[in-house]
């Protein structure tokens, strides 16, 4: 089951399969090994605006094999914070380096 294709995680349909498969996370232990807020800011950093932290929530359940709906609110919690760090991130400007 470890080696099984992302299509087969519950809760993810083929535009994230899609996605996940063109950012190289093709199979459940690559998901497992990056963990699901890698695997969102990849996402959000190819899709910055098609990607939400549902999608962070849908990663994160199905790596724990249960619906979206039903992560406990203190692991919701967790992962709205980390969504915000990941966004904050985006938002940042570039720093500018000067040559002395």
């Amino acid at each position: 089951m470890i080696d099984a294709p992302v299509s087969t995680l519950p809760g993810i349909g083929p535009v994230t399969r899609g996605r996940l498969e063109e950012a190289g996370i093709r199979t459940m232990s690559d998901l497992k090994a990056i963990g699901s807020v890698e695997a969102y800011r990849r996402l959000k950093f190819m899709l910055p605006r098609q990607v939400s932290l549902n999608a962070l929530y849908g990663l994160e359940a199905a790596l724990r094999g249960c619906h979206w709906l039903d992560l406990p609110q203190d692991v919701k919690a967790a992962l709205q914070r980390e969504a915000g760090l990941v966004d904050e991130a985006f938002r940042k400007p570039a720093s500018r380096c000067t040559i002395a």
